[in-house]
């Protein structure tokens, strides 16, 4: 029912950066804010950064806070993800998603319902 696309995935040399975007075809009447996770080889997904749609809290997962920032465009139904600084443990495939709320449910993959094809990012060096 909700078609996620994601952009801006590439490759960069560490210490650079890279913006990513995910549009939504819509939003539901259950969707509280949208996030993003990566996914490497072996591992669980895992919480990078969230925001609400509503008021526009932020959280970030601590391995990239301070370097990532995520923003929103209400309009749109489109989230972004900014990357700076970026090293090699930043390499995986990036995914965003819708969020439903609930304690906590910013950096809960239970909590999403809707889910980008993801986008690559590898850093390299």
């Amino acid at each position: 029912q909700v078609q996620l696309v994601e952009s801006g995935g590439g490759w960069v040399q560490a210490g650079g950066s890279l913006s990513l975007s995910c549009a939504a075809s819509r939003r539901t009447l259950r969707t509280y804010g949208m996030g993003w996770f990566r996914q490497t080889p072996g591992k669980e997904r895992e919480f990078v950064a969230a925001i609400a749609w509503s008021n526009g809290l932020t959280y970030y997962a601590d391995s990239v806070k301070g370097r990532f920032t995520i923003s929103r465009d209400n309009a749109k139904n489109t989230v972004y993800l900014q990357m700076n600084r970026l090293k090699r443990e930043d390499t995986a495939v990036y995914y965003c998603a819708t969020g439903r709320y609930g304690s906590g449910w910013y950096a809960d993959k239970r909590m999403y319902d809707y889910w980008g094809q993801g986008t690559q990012v590898t850093v390299s060096s």
